[in-house]
């Protein structure tokens, strides 16, 4: 029996809670229009979620979701991984749930190289306990857990995903249509763990950052096999090509001080945790058959 076409509007749950022009709700619309587009079946997309702003996004979307505890739905969608291998699973984690309480599954999670779009929300705050100093946060940044600015240089979030050996690294904003679409297909389409940082404007907590009417500030990295400027930017932003198979220089566009969107890293030959175990265990058990009977041969 052919599957019905699912719609926009079929995609929709309840109003989303979050503030008025929050990042949030654009990750969300795209997420909702990419699965529409590709006309994926909800019930094997999993959307999975730690604590936060961000954590709220299974809430509002119609596809199986789990809202996990702080910093763990990488290690739920591991296991989502290993025993149904045949879902599509969407990971959102917030700079916090993902760089502090949860850095250790990130790690770990990018290592294994299981097959996820890993978004990383990042506001460069944490917003849901009204505008604390977080990982990612600006050096000499002003919030309420650091009154007089932040003393620490924020994590570089782009660079640890490099540098945990991350089959697949890119970068995107949330006002940014096109260039999130395509990088959110790209990421979709690889083959393993596939690590997504999204500059997200909070509106409420911090209005000034992340100027979304400029481009100025950011540089698009382009290749043939990357991702495309943002069509509205075009002409006015600076691009520069980058091959995205050179990890080297991917690093180095990384550690810039300047802000790059783009496709940074793709490896497309790093085996997924999910075939590696799966052989183990068929292996496995074969070898415990033989071990069985052996005795009983003379």
């Amino acid at each position: 029996m052919k599957r019905k076409s699912i719609t926009l509007k079929d995609m929709h749950t309840e109003p989303p809670r979050w503030c008025v022009g929050c990042g949030n709700i654009n990750i969300l619309n795209s997420l909702k229009r990419f699965i529409v587009l590709k006309q994926l079946d909800p019930a094997k997309i999993v959307s999975l979620s730690g604590i936060g702003c961000s954590g709220r996004t299974p809430n509002h979307i119609n596809t199986y979701g789990v809202h996990a505890i702080h910093g763990r739905a990488i290690p739920v969608a591991l296991g989502l991984s290993m025993t149904r291998p045949e879902l599509h699973l969407f990971i959102h984690s917030g700079d916090g749930d993902a760089l502090s309480i949860g850095g250790n599954h990130l790690i770990h999670g990018i290592n294994k190289n299981f097959n996820c779009v890993f978004l990383l929300h990042d506001n460069e705050l944490y917003a849901l306990t009204k505008c604390q100093t977080s990982p990612t946060t600006k050096f000499g940044k002003k919030t309420n857990t650091q009154p007089k600015g932040t003393p620490f240089k924020p994590v570089n979030a782009v660079g640890l995903a490099l540098g945990f050996g991350a089959s697949f690294v890119a970068s995107t904003a949330d006002w940014m249509r096109n260039h999130f679409d395509e990088t959110l297909e790209a990421a979709f389409n690889h083959k393993g763990f596939s690590f997504v940082h999204v500059a997200q404007r909070c509106p409420h907590h911090d209005p000034d950052n992340f100027n979304s009417r400029t481009c100025d500030w950011f540089t698009y990295i382009t290749h043939r096999n990357g991702i495309s400027p943002e069509k509205r930017f075009l002409g006015k932003a600076k691009i520069i090509k980058h091959d995205p198979t050179n990890k080297t220089r991917a690093f180095e566009l990384a550690m810039n001080e300047r802000r790059f969107f783009g496709l940074f890293y793709i490896d497309k030959n790093v085996p997924q945790y999910e075939t590696i175990l799966r052989k183990n265990i068929k292996s496995g058990q074969q070898e415990s058959k033989k071990d069985l009977f052996d005795p009983f041969l003379i």
